[in-house]
């Protein structure tokens, strides 16, 4: 009954519901796989007895779209977590269980789960880990850009005193969930470098590394794009390449990590980053900050500038 009332339609996911370009066939598979796999995960979790007992059927779906499924499934745990009389803790402990290797996807999917709950429900959220909660913030704008698209894309709607993470920085929100905002523009551009590109171009010039950023990462996980194509992303992505190659070492990590290494994902690291998947994920992985350390930036954003820096150390950027 939970998943029968409360999963979203399949075809809310296709590129022609949703009025996104579309670049060819191929492409549109892509992508529109991408949200089936979210859907199947959603759906898995609703109708699941306990947390744990999601992990048979996730890990029945194919490697390239099985962590879309356990993003999926984080959201559905989020979901039923926040609702009135409907308990709570589900979340954490798949977090905890078989979220655990899907961390860096999980926590994407709670940033859906706020998209679909109250803002006052946002505190049966779990979101423990300090460092990775700005993900959340990222799930939310790709949320909200992939199913508001005119005001968030086309509008270019700005979030400004977010009220989430209660003690903030309130100002770093905006920037989180611009992140999720520029990776479903790779969704709404169709993998079109160009479309994509000039997405983001029309923004003004303070958004846009978080934006190219965020389509950095979106190319490089879930993919949809030719060698040709990454590489003219990457030229039109200019000043900002420094925050693709970051992100594209992001996507290389939370995919080893799971298991679910795929062969776009070594071609996007090399066009993006010069390296094999392995050694863009062990940049992410040494950059990786004292969340104890007092800054006025978040832990997060040093963890990002910290893997933007290695790469123009390099001479990659």
């Amino acid at each position: 009954m939970r998943r029968q009332i409360l999963t979203p339609k399949v075809s809310e996911t296709t590129l022609e519901t949703r009025g996104f370009y579309e670049k060819d066939a191929a492409a549109r598979d892509v992508l529109e796989t991408v949200g089936q796999s979210f859907l199947a995960g959603y759906a898995a979790a609703m109708e699941a007895p306990t947390p744990e007992a999601v992990a048979g059927p996730l890990d029945d779906l194919p490697v390239r779209f099985r962590g879309f499924a356990y993003e999926g499934a984080a959201m559905a745990f989020g979901v039923l977590d926040g609702l009135p009389f409907g308990g709570g803790g589900r979340l954490a402990r798949f977090l905890d269980g078989p979220g655990s290797a899907h961390v860096y996807m999980a926590y994407v999917g709670i940033g859906w789960a706020m998209a679909r709950l109250p803002r006052f429900r946002w505190s049966t959220l779990a979101a423990p880990d300090p460092l990775l909660r700005w993900l959340a913030l990222d799930g939310y704008g790709f949320h909200q850009a992939y199913f508001h698209t005119d005001r968030y894309v086309g509008g270019q709607y700005e979030e400004t005193n977010f009220p989430w993470p209660v003690g903030g920085p309130q100002w770093y929100a905006a920037r989180a969930i611009d992140q999720g905002v520029g990776r479903a523009m790779w969704f709404v551009g169709g993998t079109d470098p160009d479309r994509v590109a000039g997405l983001i171009d029309a923004f003004p010039a303070r958004r846009r590394a978080d934006l190219y950023s965020g389509a950095g990462l979106a190319a490089t996980y879930a993919g949809g794009a030719s060698e040709d194509e990454l590489r003219r992303f990457w030229e039109r992505a200019g000043d900002h390449r420094p925050q693709v190659a970051q992100a594209s070492a992001f996507a290389a990590e939370a995919r080893i990590r799971a298991g679910l290494l795929v062969p776009h994902t070594a071609l996007a690291t090399e066009v993006f980053c010069g390296m094999s998947p392995a050694d863009a994920a062990e940049v992410s992985r040494r950059s990786r900050p004292d969340v104890a350390a007092r800054s006025q930036l978040p832990s997060y954003e040093i963890w990002r500038e910290r893997i933007a820096s290695e790469f123009v150390s390099l001479g990659r950027c």
